[in-house]
């Protein structure tokens, strides 16, 4: 993650703002009783009728566990559900790698910080979080007991009482079960929730490392922190939905969760943590298992002296290469362990010999397409994606340049923002294709015209096409400034993509490499033209999933050979005032390449300007491999049943074939038996991901994950990964889009919600009266996120445009956690009523104090409010119609105190010495650091003038809207569903609910909240 250094301190005031400076004025009168934050509002708010239906606003309450909820709705049965108890298993040599040793001492043994050393606070630490948070308390599972020294105490906020300190055990809160709806209407601050899980968790991992080893449970995916890799690989690069595993498929089967992985293989790391090491083994490569090929890592162990390698994954024991061989202590443990990463980390990358490349490793080349055509020209889109690569080869300091800024006379070094190596390339295109020739001996570029559209050829050599961007600056330069004008009379409105795509792949085909193309039409010219085939004549039918798939047969063999030349593309699509692109079509190759698709569906210039050139800089410098291959093994007993991501893969078992792959891609791997797994053994899992990177090495990165296996099932409950089932669940709802009806797959979703609920309540909370709905300790926010998932714009009812839906299932399919975990629930934080102290680095720590969120509803939106709300894809600035205008004075600067005078195409802050300007922009400077690709730019939503108002209500995912429950209401139906499973009377329907009987209960807690 990024350093805070960024954040402002001493040129803002620290002090509140005086009541003289926000006093009353006009209708906004309720301010003069402003409490210290200068800007907050008196009495209860009202809520705008207009907006949502009523919800009575909820008082906020500290407990946020599940014993409030049981008294709150004891009549409905909905109660918390006790931690089951740790029986700690005391069979000898439960685990293969037993007799491992790791060194002693503390975390910074293998180069990470000590506690309290890292760069962030992600709450304010005034407040008192509840317990909602399953993390802490953990004991360690059996799987790390050979790891005698712990890196941070165990947390458990999910298990504490309200006035015990982070990290130390306690009982957990018992069950109860309240007297009767009529004793107190529903209080949906009682129910979990999200904002104060993410926080909790986030003040703790401020002071905290996480150890892959001693702790099972690995934090929130939206949390940021600082893992010690002790053997098993860092949550960031793989995430098992169970971290401790049932040892029969009949037992996996009873508790309905998806048996899989969530991998990242490149995934960024932040700032304290230890750098993947790169290993060299010469000509021989890694040792392997000769059996299942399987790399070195640390779970294989030594036997005979050293002699014999065990693999952990087939138990097959190999011979010791000579120039491997070293020997063992008594213990078994070879002498030089501490002294080889691949022994004790469990995350590497091994340089690998020529048996292993498919073609010459060299840099990265990128190729930047780039639509000249009319509506790009007068749409501002072409400009701006010049600015856009300009900003990701060069950086500021383009502008330094042009600003005339030297050093001693000379002007300033540029530093590289792609490694040595990697070229670039630049062709245009609209009814033909242009090459540009922009060798560092010429003046300026020089431009081949290429019309041939049936079978173009790439007119220029290597040498011309592809130069160093930092040799041939001036020229690169010149051509991005020049282009604009020099195609400002093209009157061509339609482009050719598919030929110049055709051409760009043969530019590629010997060396492979990444090709960033922009389009702001409708491809409908030459070869492999498109039509408008959304109509609105197929929604809500069956026929609707032919929309989200390509049936053109050239540009799927176009994918292939993309895929096969070591190619991915990345596409910048800007729809024409919303109009139609065939994403299904064009983003195919993208998707199937390991490439992203930008969409802009409604792009206006200068508003998604910044935008746009943020994500090219992202796309450009963030660490891009290409020609990559991947493979995934698990330990004898398990096999690999799936895969849901990005990818190709051309008979099932083959390895998943990416074009190219990034840090911010992420695939999914399920698992099924095809044996008994033995209890007494761990199950083990082995990622390798073999790709030439952006400097042009040939290597393997090798993800090793490791989980306990139990027959007993409330162990098994006690280490579930939330975000990774939720996660898994995603992508595979994803996958089936192109194969089932919306309708089919909304109540495919309910169902499995339904079914892994109810499975929890069979095997793990049996003690508990049938009438009570009890969450799983480590899955009370799951219901939240299905039915976020069920209101995206990928699943939701209603008309939603066929290129929204399949950008957003293109998106799960590739998003990581993270991603994944703030769009299905935004983070919101109101900044009318920041403390003081809020958004500026702690003067004892120097970390940046992040205010606490909101829960996603209007009933906690207040009166004359101003609002951050960012789901991880836009960020938006919701502003109340009785806003104070002196908060906005603050916030845009003098002379802006109305709403309506607003800059309509804002994208950011201006940089004011203001207390709230700065506080904003610090905010906005550290969720841009905790996110995914996405760039975080501005967006005005003032209520009442702006269209992003909508966008605004459709991420208050609480609430109810079009034919989407609220969340109490869906808890309800939750509930209904899993009483009727417990009894054996649920009937499950392809095209219904789950039982029309269901209504009428969601109607009566509808008609309680709105009292």
């Amino acid at each position: 993650m990024a350093s805070y250094n960024p954040y402002q301190q001493s040129p803002y005031p620290q002090g509140p703002p005086s009541q003289s400076q926000y006093g009353p004025n006009g209708p906004q009168s309720q301010y003069s009783g402003t409490p210290q934050a200068g800007y907050g509002r008196q009495g209860t708010p009202q809520q705008d009728q207009g907006y949502f239906p009523p919800q009575g606003q909820a008082g906020v309450s500290n407990d946020g566990g599940m014993g409030g909820l049981t008294g709150q709705m004891g009549g409905m049965g909905l109660g918390g559900d006790a931690a089951a108890p740790y029986r700690p298993n005391k069979k000898k040599n439960r685990h293969a790698y037993h007799n491992l040793e790791q060194p002693s001492g503390p975390p910074q043994a293998f180069g990470a910080p000590p506690p309290g050393q890292f760069g962030h606070t992600n709450a304010d630490t005034s407040q008192q979080y509840g317990t909602d948070y399953p993390y802490a308390g953990q004991q360690v599972t059996p799987a790390m007991n050979q790891f005698p020294a712990p890196a941070s105490a165990p947390f458990s906020p999910g298990l504490q009482a309200p006035n015990q300190t982070f990290g130390q055990p306690s009982q957990p809160n018992p069950a109860v079960a309240g007297p009767g709806v009529s004793q107190g209407k529903v209080d949906p601050e009682q129910i979990p929730s999200i904002p104060r899980f993410r926080d909790a968790a986030a003040q703790y991992y401020l002071d905290h490392v996480y150890p892959t080893m001693e702790q099972h449970l690995p934090p929130p995916a939206a949390v940021p922190f600082v893992a010690h890799d002790q053997g098993n690989s860092s949550p960031k690069f793989a995430r098992l939905t169970l971290n401790n595993i049932p040892s029969t498929q009949e037992a996996l089967t009873t508790t309905s969760l998806p048996l899989g992985i969530v991998l990242q293989p490149l995934a960024p790391l932040q700032d304290g943590e230890q750098a993947v090491p790169v290993l060299d083994f010469g000509d021989v490569g890694p040792p392997r298992c000769r059996r299942c090929r399987t790399y070195i890592n640390p779970f294989m162990t030594f036997r005979s002296g050293g002699n014999k390698l065990v693999c952990n994954m087939c138990t097959f024991p190999n011979d010791v290469p000579p120039e491997y061989f070293a020997p063992t202590d008594p213990s078994g443990v070879r002498v030089d362990r501490a002294q080889r990463p691949e022994l004790t980390m469990g995350t590497v990358e091994f340089m690998v010999p020529k048996e292993y490349w498919a073609k010459e490793p060299v840099g990265l080349h990128w190729l930047f397409l780039i639509d000249v055509g009319q509506e790009a020209i007068n749409r501002g889109f072409l400009q701006a994606f010049c600015e856009g690569v300009l900003l990701a080869l060069y950086g500021d300091h383009q502008q330094e340049e042009e600003d005339g800024e030297e050093t001693n006379g000379e002007a300033r070094e540029i530093p590289r923002r792609i490694p040595l190596g990697s070229k670039v390339g630049f062709v245009t295109f609209d009814r033909a294709m242009y090459f540009f020739n922009c060798n560092a001996k010429l003046d300026q570029a020089q431009m081949l015209v290429m019309p041939d559209l049936e079978e173009p050829f790439v007119p220029l050599g290597s040498d011309g096409l592809f130069v160093d961007p930092y040799e041939s600056k001036s020229v690169i330069t010149g051509l991005l400034q020049r282009l604009p004008s020099l195609f400002s009379g093209n009157k061509a409105p339609e482009p050719a993509l598919l030929p110049a795509l055709r051409a760009t792949q043969a530019a590629l085909a010997l060396t492979g490499g990444k090709i960033v193309c922009s389009l702001s039409a409708l491809p409908t010219w030459g070869p492999g033209r498109l039509f408008l085939r959304d109509k609105n004549d197929l929604h809500g039918i069956d026929t609707e999933r032919k929309l989200f798939q390509t049936e053109h047969a050239e540009w799927r063999t176009m994918a292939s050979k993309m895929v096969a030349s070591g190619i991915g593309v990345d596409f910048f699509l800007a729809a024409a005032s919303g109009g139609y692109m065939d994403i299904a079509t064009i983003g195919h190759i993208s998707a199937v390449s390991g490439g992203e698709t930008y969409f802009y569906p409604t792009f206006s210039a200068p508003r998604d300007v910044q935008r746009l050139t943020k994500e090219i800089e992202r796309t450009v410098t963030r660490e891009t491999g290409y020609q990559a291959l991947m493979k995934v093994r698990c330990s004898n007993g398990l096999q690999v049943s799936s895969y849901h991501g990005n990818f190709l893969q051309h008979n099932f078992g083959a390895d998943l074939e990416l074009g190219s792959v990034d840090a911010d891609k992420a695939l999914g791997v399920m698992f099924s038996y095809d044996g008994k797994l033995d209890s007494k053994l761990d199950a083990h899992f082995q990622c390798a991901l073999l790709y030439t990177t952006a400097s042009g090495e040939r290597r393997v990165r090798c993800t090793n994950t490791v989980a306990s296996v139990s027959e007993s099932m409330p162990e098994v409950m006690r280490f579930l990964d939330q975000d990774a089932i939720v996660t898994m669940i995603a992508k595979e709802a994803a996958t089936r889009m192109t194969e089932r009806t919306l309708k089919d797959i909304r109540n495919a979703l309910t169902e499995k919600t339904i079914d892994i609920l109810a499975g929890h309540r069979r095997t793990g909370s049996v003690s508990h009266p049938p009438g009570q709905l009890v969450l799983p300790e480590n899955l009370k926010e799951f219901g939240m996120y299905i039915l976020g998932l069920l209101k995206s714009r990928a699943f939701k009812a209603g008309h939603e445009p066929s290129d929204r839906r399949t950008h957003t299932m293109r998106f799960l399919k590739s998003a990581s956690p993270l991603e994944i975990s703030l769009f299905l629930y935004p983070r919101i934080v109101p900044l009318h009523s920041l403390p003081d102290n809020s958004c500026f680095p702690d003067p004892e720590t120097g970390h940046l104090i992040v205010p606490p969120c909101l829960r996603a509803s209007f009933g906690r939106i207040e009166d004359g409010g101003a609002y951050l709300v960012d789901d991880g894809q836009i960020c938006l600035l919701w502003l109340h119609e009785h806003v104070s205008p002196n908060l906005l004075e603050d916030l845009f600067g003098p002379g802006n105190t109305n709403l309506a005078d607003l800059d309509h195409s804002l994208s950011s802050l201006p940089v004011l010495e203001t207390h709230l300007n700065a506080q904003a922009r610090n905010l906005i400077a550290y969720w841009s650091s905790v996110r995914g690709s996405k760039a975080l730019t501005l967006q005005l939503a003032r209520q009442g003038l702006d269209g992003a108002e909508y966008e605004f209500a459709r991420l208050l995912v609480e609430d109810r809207n079009n034919e989407a429950q609220s969340y109490v209401d869906w808890l309800v139906h939750l509930h209904r569903g899993i009483q009727l499973e417990l009894s054996g009377q649920r009937r499950k329907e392809e095209g219904e609910g789950v039982g029309a009987g269901l209504e009428g209960a969601m109607a009566g807690l509808s008609n309680l909240i709105g009292r």
